[in-house]
């Protein structure tokens, strides 16, 4: 359901656009982010490689193997943020820590910005949301997306022009035929984030372990 639903909502997208015109970043930006990332997903990262190769004829950004990763939040500026509030978050964090899920990476589908799969099943990933915002509210930095407007994806590469949306979605179709991919979650990291050219880096300010 969850893949039918983001196919329908792609299908409905008549041209992509440039991921990397985004108002306020810029290579100076430092952020801080919770994000679940696959260093040693060797499947899903094989899996994502295969699609790249196939799709590469697109010219798009791909996202390298270590820059996999799917974004549960923005916590707020580098400079908006001292260490003191984050200790608070982080222990507020793991008292409401999760038990350790499996996620599936199903069929590719793309939004404006990004080819991308969709993930499977969501309940795990709004749970581990709604802890996370607890905690930020509970340590007084509370982010600003609140998990009823989450909708998690995992991106394998960026858009980097206008184009359209049919010549994506031709390229797309056959790769959706591909079995979906189990993905161990274990543990959410804090991590702050930054832009070099045309890809997302981070430096890992904190691992929260699950149960």
């Amino acid at each position: 359901m969850i893949a039918e639903h983001d196919w329908a909502a792609f299908d409905a997208v008549e041209e992509m656009k440039d991921h990397w015109d985004r108002p306020g970043w810029t290579s100076s930006t430092r952020a801080y982010y919770w994000m679940l990332t696959f260093p040693d997903a060797t499947p899903l990262i094989d899996h994502a490689g295969h699609c790249q190769k196939e799709l590469r004829h697109l010219a798009f950004d791909d996202i390298h193997a270590d820059g996999l990763h799917l974004t549960l939040g923005r916590i707020g500026r580098v400079d908006e943020i001292d260490s003191g509030h984050l200790d608070r978050l982080v222990a507020k964090a793991h008292e409401r820590r999760p038990e350790s899920f499996t996620l599936q990476a199903v069929p590719l589908t793309a939004s404006r910005g990004a080819i991308r799969y969709s993930v499977a099943p969501w309940n795990p990933v709004l749970h581990l949301h709604e802890a996370l915002f607890a905690a930020g509210a509970g340590s007084g930095i509370p982010q600003r997306k609140p998990t009823s407007l989450l909708r998690p994806h995992l991106g394998i590469a960026y858009c980097n022009r206008p184009v359209s949306a049919d010549i994506v979605r031709n390229a797309i179709r056959p790769l959706r035929e591909l079995g979906a991919v189990d993905v161990a979650v274990q543990n959410v990291r804090l991590v702050e984030l930054r832009r070099e050219g045309q890809a997302y880096r981070w430096q890992v300010i904190h691992s929260l372990e699950f149960r």
